[in-house]
């Protein structure tokens, strides 16, 4: 079983710009690059207010079984072996835990008290396809927080923790580790790490271009050439960056 899985760090400027640009932009972005669905399904915010992105830090859930939960109860995990618990002495700065639950909601995965835990660690978000418990309390925590459903049933009633930094699925998505997690009020999506650093620079120009079409049309432009934009459109749009661009 892994533990501390080490992954390439992406610059912090990167994870900057994945937090100004909006999920629907990387999606356009990734298709381009032949990546079709790396949206996670059915996995909400609970604080849309607030973006963000990092990198994974996994952790995999398997259904519950009497014989690995013997001796457990809700105050006794031993925090030096339950994977949950290592989890979340694992993550840190620019991390995102990523919790593969099976999309099980009938138990949480993790409570206020543990997510409290992550955003004192620095980590930039939990997401679960699963359930959250003590969920009024963590959507009280400055952390940007995901999940499927909320529950007040202790995870190990359907959870068993398994596996820290393997590949995993949550919200029908892969999810390897060092991936970049961007979340906005739409959900989540996944940018595979070997892409990462082209997509947030293209995603950040198609927003700016975007911006100006939009101008465009809130002005009275009709759609024709302007959205997709010909090449007087883009010329237009080119000049006025440039303007900008001026000291």
């Amino acid at each position: 079983m892994a533990t501390e899985g080490a992954f390439e760090r992406v610059a912090e400027d990167v994870l900057a710009t994945l937090r100004e640009v909006s999920t629907a932009t990387l999606s356009s972005q990734l298709l381009k690059r032949g990546f079709r669905q790396l949206f996670m399904v059915g996995v909400a915010p609970l604080r849309p207010d607030l973006r963000m992105a990092g990198q994974a830090v996994t952790l995999r859930y398997i259904p519950a079984r009497e014989d690995l939960e013997r001796g457990t109860a809700s105050t006794d995990f031993d925090n030096t072996t339950n994977k949950q618990r290592v989890a979340v002495e694992t993550v840190g700065p620019g991390d995102v835990l990523v919790i593969e639950a099976r999309g099980d909601t009938r138990a949480g995965s993790l409570g206020n008290i543990l997510a409290a835990r992550i955003r004192a660690r620095g980590a930039a978000g939990i997401v679960t396809d699963g359930a959250f418990r003590d969920t009024p309390a963590i959507r009280a925590i400055d952390l940007p927080t995901y999940a499927r459903g909320q529950h007040p049933n202790i995870s190990f009633t359907i959870h068993h923790p398994t596996d820290i930094n393997v590949p995993i699925g949550c919200g029908g998505v892969a999810v390897l580790p060092g991936d970049l997690i961007v979340g906005d009020a739409e959900g989540v999506i996944v940018v595979p790490r070997a892409v990462a650093e082209e997509v947030a620079r293209d995603a950040l120009e198609q927003e700016r271009r975007e911006a100006f079409i939009l101008g465009k049309i809130e002005g009275g432009s009709s759609i024709l050439g302007v959205y997709p934009p010909n090449e007087q459109t883009l010329r237009e749009y080119r000049e006025q960056a440039a303007r900008a661009d001026r000291p």
